[in-house]
């Protein structure tokens, strides 16, 4: 995704929001948001994986397709694959995503539940603790810095935990100026759509002690993984490899051995 794709997204969630949707669940998903659960899972020993469910991405394209009748078969096996927690991407127009699939895989996984969309507003604040998140992504590109801090403490008020995206080092001080529960570097250029895992490599040591780090992007094997450790990564966002593979219970578990 460049900045100018960025923009695009941002221009249409800020438009769905003034049509008055992102509204909230009018019959909430139970139990309610518990980030604290979240962060507990991606601190555990071993190797902690988000899995991910989207149906497509602006650099990826096509990923799931028919991807609303597949939630819980993915999160079924994602709970099986032991992974640490299920991100849902639910952004409409550009990734093809439903809020509606939060709750569907947090009821059919018992995990943790990661709600990815473009975060501009504590009215989608509303919407992921309703729907069934705990926790949300706010992108640092996305808000200024005053918003950021604001959106954290709406999140963290109520009962979201909070991760920060972040692209490079400059991005980086940003999100830890918000004292996130978890800090996440994205390795795809925005200018290229291109995924250097070196860039990762290089940045874990620029978070400070406090947030998950979490790395996103990319990751397509264990080797890379235990490459990431070493660099001192604690948790791994991992899409396409799986949403690809035809088993992707049994690709979790290879990540993971």
């Amino acid at each position: 995704m460049s900045a100018a794709g960025l923009d695009a997204i941002l221009t249409d969630v800020r438009a769905r929001l003034a049509r008055g949707e992102y509204a909230p669940l009018e019959k909430p998903v139970s139990p309610a948001p518990d980030g604290k659960r979240f962060v507990a899972s991606l601190r555990e020993a071993g190797v902690r994986i988000v899995a991910e469910i989207k149906q497509r991405s602006p650099s990826a394209g096509e990923l799931l397709p028919g991807a609303d009748g597949k939630i819980e078969s993915f999160a079924l096996a994602y709970r099986r694959g032991h992974a640490a927690a299920i991100s849902v991407v639910t952004e409409r127009d550009h990734f093809g995503g439903d809020p509606a699939w939060v709750g569907r895989a947090r009821r059919i996984s018992g995990l943790p539940i990661l709600m990815k969309d473009f975060i501009v507003s504590e009215r989608q604040l509303d919407l992921a603790a309703s729907a069934g998140a705990d926790a949300v992504l706010i992108i640092v590109r996305a808000v200024t810095q005053g918003d950021l801090s604001a959106l954290a403490r709406a999140a963290w008020s109520r009962g979201l935990a909070v991760v920060v995206e972040a692209h490079d080092a400059e991005e980086v001080a940003r999100a830890a100026q918000a004292g996130p529960d978890v800090l996440g570097v994205n390795a795809r250029d925005l200018s290229t759509f291109a995924t250097d895992l070196s860039v990762l490599e290089g940045l874990a040591a620029a978070i400070p002690p406090g947030p998950v780090r979490l790395a996103e992007s990319g990751i397509q094997s264990r080797e890379e993984i235990r490459r990431l450790q070493a660099a001192g990564w604690q948790a791994f966002l991992v899409g396409e490899a799986l949403l690809r593979s035809e088993d992707p219970e049994d690709t979790l578990r290879a990540l993971k051995s």
